[in-house]
């Protein structure tokens, strides 16, 4: 099996130093801590070639985008840092395996290229990679994805497809799926406040933390829509790429001091 990291990840800047003040980073030490901690089963992972699912790249109505550029390259200046710079390779051929698979089994994907030297990681892509690429001594190459508006069930098989290209692949594999809970949980919230943020936050949490895939893939739409989140579609590919593996969930943090739910969590990888 060449899956060998699997994680959920939230992805806002503020808790990168330099980008976040020392007060706010205060206010997330559990995060900060538990990212450091996934990162350090990342890097016993050994992985040669990281697949992380953003909701901030260009998401089309009707179809999954895969990064398709061999560079990938991003910054921080739209946070204050234009000196934090981000280099990838990225792995064309599992790319393009996984884009061949989708469509020959009917699920849409665009394999994005638009022609210029690189692809521009964007901070949901950023941020994860500023954690695990810490302690992480040799290079790995980097597929970025964007999630879609298609239904649940296309999202969960596009899952299935990735991990089923990833069990054959002969490199070491990782997946990531990026994206924070709720944004409504208290009144000064970046989406304004809703009641249904904190249920949806603690509801996904403990289904994830118990492992109840089915449960999650049947959250009430209205539901989903309420909270306000923007990690849900993330989630429900990973869990597909791990269908049918051995895989035990750990959460490792949670919490929400700006309004904004940051989950962290590792699943573990067993044997059969």
């Amino acid at each position: 099996m060449s899956l060998n990291f699997a994680g959920i990840s939230p992805h806002p800047p503020i808790i990168i130093p330099n980008i976040g003040s020392e007060a706010d980073l205060q206010k997330v030490t559990n995060t900060i801590l538990a990212m450091k901690k996934m990162a350090a089963q990342f890097k016993e992972a050994e992985i040669d070639t990281l697949v992380i699912v953003s909701p901030h790249m260009l998401i089309y109505p009707d179809q999954f985008s895969i990064a398709g550029m061999k560079k990938l390259f991003g910054t921080f200046a739209q946070f204050g840092q234009p000196d934090m710079v981000v280099e990838y390779e990225n792995d064309l051929d599992l790319a393009r395996q996984i884009d061949d698979q989708a469509n020959k089994e009917g699920i849409k994907t665009l394999l994005y290229d638009n022609g210029g030297e690189f692809f521009e990681l964007d901070h949901g892509l950023m941020v994860p990679l500023y954690y695990l690429a810490s302690q992480q001594e040799n290079a790995f190459k980097v597929i970025p994805m964007a999630y879609s508006y298609v239904d649940r069930a296309s999202h969960f098989t596009f899952g299935q497809i990735i991990g089923e290209k990833i069990k054959k692949y002969a490199g070491r594999v990782g997946i990531i799926a990026s994206g924070d809970l709720s944004h409504r949980l208290i009144s000064n919230a970046p989406a304004g406040y809703s009641k249904a943020g904190k249920v949806f936050d603690k509801k996904i949490v403990s289904d994830i933390k118990n492992n109840k895939v089915k449960d999650i893939l049947y959250y009430d739409e209205d539901f989903v829509e309420d909270a306000g989140e923007c990690g849900y579609h993330s989630i429900l590919i990973l869990l597909g790429a791990l269908d049918g593996s051995h895989a035990k969930p750990e959460v490792l943090s949670y919490e929400g001091p700006f309004g904004v739910g940051y989950l962290v969590a590792n699943f573990k990888l067993l044997e059969p």
